[in-house]
């Protein structure tokens, strides 16, 4: 598509929402001021550099094994590198403890900001943020499906040690790079059939997560955050850290609250909880993801909860207190296109949001001209959203539309078909 095409179109688009007072200029000089955190996990499928050969638990689960894995941190590095060349604007990324880059073994309790030095300088070098998670998984102290509540004192300790140094790794973050990075703890701990005391893990949880936070560390520079969820494979019948556990934890400790698209019932929907969730917390993080009957992490894509959570950020004006992060994972297709789709994905459903006349819409609303309210919010889903968008990744020197699928196609065969032969011997 012509650049001429698309001022053409793009004009005509400023024209058609002018209509409404929506200033089409101002929605993408604030779209350019959003960063999304993209998780790093989706280039290797969740396995990390600590220990490669452990096997993932914590009731995770990756399928597929498509060609091109990340078996380094500077081919996942590279990947990261590939996929944010085909997305508009300056992000983060989400990195888990265990994706360490340091020469020598290192435990997750003995984790500091030195073996994360190279990812800083990385992100120093292509402008980007990085936020953290400490790794709740995948560990031999984690097999029983227990951490920072196991009833054993000395594997309780191990976990709060690692919560303590990755707060300090966070800070560094934040320091270094002068964006605030988001630390956000998810554990899985959890029964596989009805436990006889719900309450004791609970309160392990609780004392557990107070010592690791007991130190006070500057906002500026880090932010924590917590993390429900529902179940999980192996804890079907109990989670320690649920939704109502995390609420009140989050809300009395001042924490952020992670609200993630995959972690509730079925018939629940996040979207729903945001404006409520905004009242009481001290700030949301975001976990976008796509259930699909369960907490499945699939690609996210332009649903109808994906653009419910758009709009919900903008109507609110929450953007300002939410921090949003990707969480997905997929080895049945090309990594990196993973990565792709589901950040532009999460972008279109915040534009989308932006182009739409909310002060008009709210007023209607008050006046009680619901006719008015849903011919006019049917209506809009028709406007030249894709012209604004196109315009927008074309000024942000980005490909337009489908043209990023080539660019993949191309680093797949250049780059990732030959990391798999490599990997399994083929010369």
């Amino acid at each position: 598509m012509g650049n001429e095409k698309l001022q053409q179109q793009y004009a005509w688009a400023k024209e058609e929402y002018a209509k409404y007072g929506v200033n089409v200029d101002d929605v993408l000089k604030r779209l350019a001021d959003v960063k999304i955190s993209m998780h790093c996990w989706q280039g290797d499928d969740v396995t990390g550099f600590m220990n490669p050969d452990q096997e993932l638990t914590g009731g995770i689960s990756v399928t597929g094994n498509y060609p091109g894995a990340a078996h380094t941190p500077e081919q996942l590095r590279q990947d990261l590198e590939k996929a944010f060349s085909l997305i508009p604007g300056k992000h983060k990324v989400n990195l888990h403890a265990m994706y360490v880059d340091t020469d020598g073994k290192v435990d997750l309790d003995e984790i500091e900001p030195a073996h994360y030095a190279k990812w800083v300088d990385w992100a120093k070098e292509q402008g980007l943020g990085l936020d953290f998670n400490p790794t709740f998984f995948s560990h031999p102290n984690s097999e029983d499906g227990f951490t920072l509540s196991h009833p054993d004192k000395k594997i309780r300790d191990f976990w709060i040690e690692h919560g303590k140094r990755a707060r300090k790794v966070a800070a560094y973050f934040g320091e270094e790079l002068g964006q605030t990075s988001v630390n956000n703890f998810w554990v899985p701990d959890g029964f596989k059939d009805n436990p006889i005391d719900r309450l004791a893990p609970r309160k392990r949880l609780m004392e557990s997560l107070d010592t690791i936070f007991a130190e006070e560390l500057d906002r500026k520079y880090t932010l924590d955050a917590v993390e429900s969820k529902l179940f999980g494979l192996g804890a079907e019948a109990y989670t320690v850290g649920s939704h109502e556990f995390y609420m009140g934890y989050g809300i009395t400790r001042n924490k952020l609250i992670c609200m993630d698209a995959g972690h509730f019932h079925p018939t629940e929907v996040i979207s729903n909880k945001l404006s409520s969730l905004s009242l009481f917390s001290e700030g949301i993080l975001l976990h976008v993801s796509r259930p699909v009957r369960w907490d499945s992490d699939h690609v996210v894509i332009m649903d109808d909860e994906l653009q419910e959570i758009g709009r919900e950020l903008v109507r609110n004006d929450l953007l300002g207190k939410t921090h949003i992060g990707l969480d997905f994972f997929d080895a049945t297709i090309n990594r990196v296109a993973a990565w792709v789709i589901g950040t532009r994905n999460t972008l279109k459903s915040l534009l989308k949001a932006m182009l739409e006349p909310t002060e008009y819409l709210r007023k209607i609303e008050l006046d009680g001209d619901y006719t008015t309210r849903l011919a006019l919010t049917e209506e809009l889903k028709d406007f030249p959203f894709t012209a604004v968008w196109d315009y927008y990744c074309e000024t942000q020197n980005v490909p337009v539309r489908e043209a990023w699928l080539k660019e993949v196609k191309d680093y797949e065969e250049k780059v990732l078909v030959k990391r798999s032969e490599e990997a399994i011997g083929i010369e």
